[in-house]
Formats: C-alpha cells, sequence, structure tokens
C-alpha cells in the first residue's frame, strides 16, 4: 500500500476545517453596544439639562416665587410708613394681591416639580431684597419715602411682569400658565398706578 495515497492535499483540508472565527469580533461587536448605549446616555442627559426639567424652567420659577414673597414682605411692612392716602390704598391692593399669588402659585409649581418651601439657597440669597430694604430705610430717614417707594416698587413689579412673561413662553404646563396669565392681568393696574403716582410726585 502506497502511504503517499493516503495523503490529501493541504488545500483540501483547509477547506473542510471548520473556520476560526476572527479574533475581536465579539469584542467589537460589545464595545459598539456599550459606546451606543453611552451616547444615548449623555444625549438624554444633554436634553434634560437644556430644558430646565420637563415641564419649564425650574430656576426661573424659584425665582419668581422668592421675589414675589419677599415684595410681599416690604409692602406689608412699608403699609405704616406710607404718608400718602393714594399711596398707601396702591400699596394695600397690592399686599392682598402678593398674598394671593403666594398662595396660588405653589400649585402649579409643585405641577412642575418646584417646592416653593424648598426654594435653593443661592436664589432665596439674591432675591431677599436687601438692597431695597436699604433703599427704602434710607428714603425714610431722608423723609422722601413715598416717592422712593413707588418709583423702587413700581420697578420691582415690571421686573416680576417680565419673569412671568419669560416664563409663559418657556413652559408647557396648563396650569402654570393660567396662574401666570392671572397674575400678570392683576399686576399691571398696580403697576400703572405707582407709575402714576410717581410721575406726579417725581
Amino acid at each position: 500500500m502506497n502511504p503517499e495515497q493516503n495523503q490529501y492535499p493541504i488545500d483540501y483540508l483547509n477547506q473542510i476545517a471548520p473556520e476560526t472565527p476572527k479574533p475581536g469580533m465579539n469584542n467589537k461587536f460589545f464595545f459598539m453596544l456599550i459606546g451606543g448605549g453611552l451616547l444615548v446616555a449623555i444625549i438624554v442627559g444633554i436634553l434634560a439639562l437644556s430644558s430646565g426639567g420637563s415641564n419649564g424652567p425650574t430656576q426661573k420659577m424659584q425665582t419668581l416665587a422668592a421675589r414675589m414673597t419677599t415684595l410681599q414682605e416690604i409692602s406689608s411692612s412699608s403699609q405704616r410708613t406710607i404718608k400718602n392716602g393714594q399711596l398707601r390704598t396702591t400699596n394695600s391692593t397690592l399686599g392682598i394681591f402678593l398674598t394671593n399669588a403666594n398662595r396660588d402659585i405653589a400649585d402649579p409649581l409643585a405641577k412642575n416639580s418646584v417646592d416653593t418651601k424648598k426654594i435653593d439657597k443661592t436664589i432665596l440669597a439674591k432675591e431677599s431684597g436687601e438692597k431695597l430694604k436699604q433703599t427704602l430705610e434710607d428714603a425714610r430717614l431722608n423723609a422722601t419715602f413715598d416717592r422712593i417707594y413707588a418709583r423702587e416698587m413700581s420697578f420691582q413689579l415690571d421686573t416680576v411682569g417680565a419673569l412671568i412673561k419669560d416664563i409663559y413662553k418657556n413652559t408647557n404646563s396648563k396650569s402654570l400658565k393660567e396662574f401666570l396669565e392671572t397674575t400678570d392681568d392683576n399686576l399691571q393696574p398696580i403697576i400703572k398706578q405707582l407709575a402714576d403716582f410717581n410721575a406726579a410726585n417725581g
């Protein structure tokens, strides 16, 4: 028997041999999967940060709540210092408006993940009204309180109105939009009364 008869060509053996998987293919798929997952997570994170939450601009909503609370406190404490009867009436209306607004804002903000009792400390510090309080105290000492009060509160309420409009444009929350509309409607006549007093006594 010729031993060479049992030998097969090398090409034939290569053809029938099971194909060896190419190294790195499974690893490549694994890393692609991990990379894709990370990319999705990054995109979701960026969208969440850029929207300031799913329902609106959280920081501005907190600022509005803090600012109105401070202005309510200042309006209340200033009532006894105001001498002009017309301005006292306007300020009394302002106090009632701010009391109601500060009560009514809690629910729509809660629906937008903002707790009015847990406002960011940085925002609270910024909206403490210390500079305004000092300005009014100086005016009281200089016997110019009524005129300065009307001017300063008119300006502060203008900033509230601008903040309301800004939040309104950037939220999809129906309850918050309704609150903002009502609040702005009630706010504008008070701003006008203060501006008119300031114009007449400036």
